[in-house]
């Protein structure tokens, strides 16, 4: 399985470079996220802006960087770029992860990834809501690396409603992201 995280955004309303913000536990909301990908994905990919490196951000060497050159166009491009990374993974499906959502938990990174395959696209809901990450299965990566814009998978989940699978998680983590210095708290 691998876990591709989006981390090539500009974070405009949170007025810094949000990825290097500490939480509570000292650790950048960026290496947060990555590293929980880490204790679940065997390959874990993490698209950064064009000419980034991941040592510059303290991610884990065992992560490969994915440049995005077209990150100011919007996520489809920096999700395009990623998508097309994988044209060497032998995986079956892959987790799309965001950078700034470093509360969701291990077990549910877990299950969704059971539930995963080929040819389904996995949605995490919590109290009738969609969240994220959203694992799509290998059917739909070509699909995924034409995207552009900026709405990211929406468009290939919206044009796939009968092989989409919706798992109710108890994990309230797939729903909080971090925009604004204010929610850089777990949620309740």
């Amino acid at each position: 399985m691998v876990a591709l995280v989006l981390a090539a955004g500009s974070s405009v309303r949170f007025g810094s470079d949000k990825r290097r913000s500490l939480l509570a536990d000292g650790r950048s909301l960026l290496v947060h996220s990555v590293e929980s990908a880490c204790a679940v994905f065997d390959d874990v990919r993490v698209v950064l802006r064009e000419g980034e490196r991941g040592v510059d951000l303290g991610l884990p060497a065992r992560c490969r960087v994915i440049s995005s050159p077209d990150f100011t166009l919007g996520m489809g491009h920096s999700l395009a770029a990623g998508a097309a990374s994988l044209a060497d993974s032998e995986a079956q499906a892959v987790a799309i992860l965001l950078g700034d959502m470093p509360w969701v938990a291990s077990a549910t990174l877990d299950l969704l990834a059971r539930e995963s395959s080929g040819s389904t696209i996995v949605l995490p809901c919590h109290a009738g809501r969609q969240g994220h990450p959203v694992l799509f299965g290998r059917d739909f990566w070509p699909a995924l690396a034409r995207l552009k814009g900026d709405e990211g998978g929406r468009s290939v989940v919206k044009a796939n409603p009968a092989v989409c699978v919706r798992l109710e998680v108890q994990d309230a983590g797939v729903l909080q992201d971090v925009d604004r210095p204010s929610q850089n708290k777990p949620p309740p």
